[in-house]
């Protein structure tokens, strides 16, 4: 097998075949001294002729990608995921900081998805219609992640801030995130519906996550906003 290369925020990582790469607030990929992010969160190691990434954390999950973003996986604790696509993306949240770097291969056992519909566990994730109010209330709460000129790290705003930053009341900003919370929902996106045990910061970040990571929402999206 050959070595891979993880990037995060400019710097590469190269990991050889034999090594196991951990990546947290006390690992081998250092991502942040975030006090709700896990010493160690994932892990990037070799098995079986395969490279695979662990979510070993307790608490957090992170959204994993290919290049086209047509292709996405959630990966929950306890959860493991083979690479096998040449250009991989992975998002988490911690808190209200959302995270990103990206895992190339020397190698590639998988086409890139091209015109695909990708697929989530054996759910087919088909095109998903928004209004132009739903779309603005996501660029709202991605505008952070979305205008980081290097991928990394972006804030989420809470609630409050979004709905203001829109010029909008809290209720109606809230009762627009839960349409579009239930829309994903039921097309079979995992994490973005609000529960007892599903916190709103859990819910937006999960929302941020996905629709960064799928391309539902863009950098050319920004200019929606209000100046």
């Amino acid at each position: 097998m050959m070595p891979l290369t993880v990037e995060f925020i400019g710097e590469q990582y190269i990991v050889e075949p034999e090594r196991v790469f951990t990546i947290g607030r006390d690992s081998d990929l250092v991502i942040d001294d975030n006090p709700y992010l896990h010493r160690h969160f994932l892990r990037i190691a070799a098995d079986g002729g395969l490279w695979w990434i662990f979510n070993v954390g307790s608490q957090l999950s992170a959204t994993v990608t290919d290049s086209s973003g047509q292709v996405q996986a959630w990966l929950a604790p306890g959860a493991r995921l083979p690479l096998v696509f040449q250009a991989v993306h992975v998002l988490f949240s911690a808190g209200s900081t959302t995270y990103d770097f990206s895992i190339r291969l020397q190698e590639e056992y998988y086409g890139p998805a091209g015109a695909a519909i990708g697929v989530v566990g054996g759910t087919t994730l088909e095109p998903i219609p928004l209004t132009s109010s739903q779309r603005l209330l996501i660029v709202a709460l991605a505008e952070h992640v979305l205008e980081q000129s290097v991928p990394g790290r972006g804030t989420i705003p809470s609630s409050a801030d979004a709905a203001a930053r829109l010029g909008g009341s809290m209720t109606t900003f809230n009762r627009k995130l839960d349409n579009v919370c239930e829309k994903l929902d039921r097309l079979g996106v995992e994490g973005v519906r609000g529960g007892r045990d599903k916190l709103a910061t859990n819910r937006r970040a999960r929302l941020v996550e996905y629709a960064v990571s799928t391309r539902l929402v863009t950098k050319d999206d920004l200019k929606l906003l209000p100046r």
